[in-house]
């Protein structure tokens, strides 16, 4: 007799959904009444068939957007400015162009800014 108990591989892929959504709705609406619909889907960033089904099932709809702090827009524009400085001396480094005092100089500099970037960072979520 075989073995029965034998451990079913996984084979990858996206997981099964525990509540299938296999139903469809249709409505029938105007050209005009569409583009509305469409309209205020995108403004609330939702899909048309997401915006009608809450519509649906609650009547109203919370705003997706996530606003952060002006300090925080700040320090990430900080990074990604030092993020790209550093990133440009690296391919110089890397490259066929020879690796100046100046860069050493330059390098140190932005280290330092990261430096007291983190420390903002830190300082900030205290």
């Amino acid at each position: 007799m075989k073995q029965m108990d034998q451990t079913i591989k996984n084979k990858g892929g996206r997981p099964k959904k525990h509540l299938k959504k296999d139903c469809r709705v249709s409505v029938r609406c105007s050209y005009i009444q569409r583009k509305a619909i469409q309209a205020k889907a995108k403004s609330v960033k939702f899909s048309v068939s997401e915006y009608l089904l809450k519509m649906g099932l609650t009547g109203n709809i919370d705003r997706r957007e996530k606003v952060l702090p002006k300090e925080v827009l700040q320090l990430i524009g900080t990074l990604n400015h030092t993020a790209a400085n550093l990133n440009q001396i690296a391919k110089k480094r890397n490259g066929i162009e020879p690796f100046t005092a100046f860069d050493r100089a330059n390098l140190l500099a932005q280290s330092a800014d990261l430096k007291t970037l983190t420390e903002t960072i830190n300082n900030y979520l205290k």
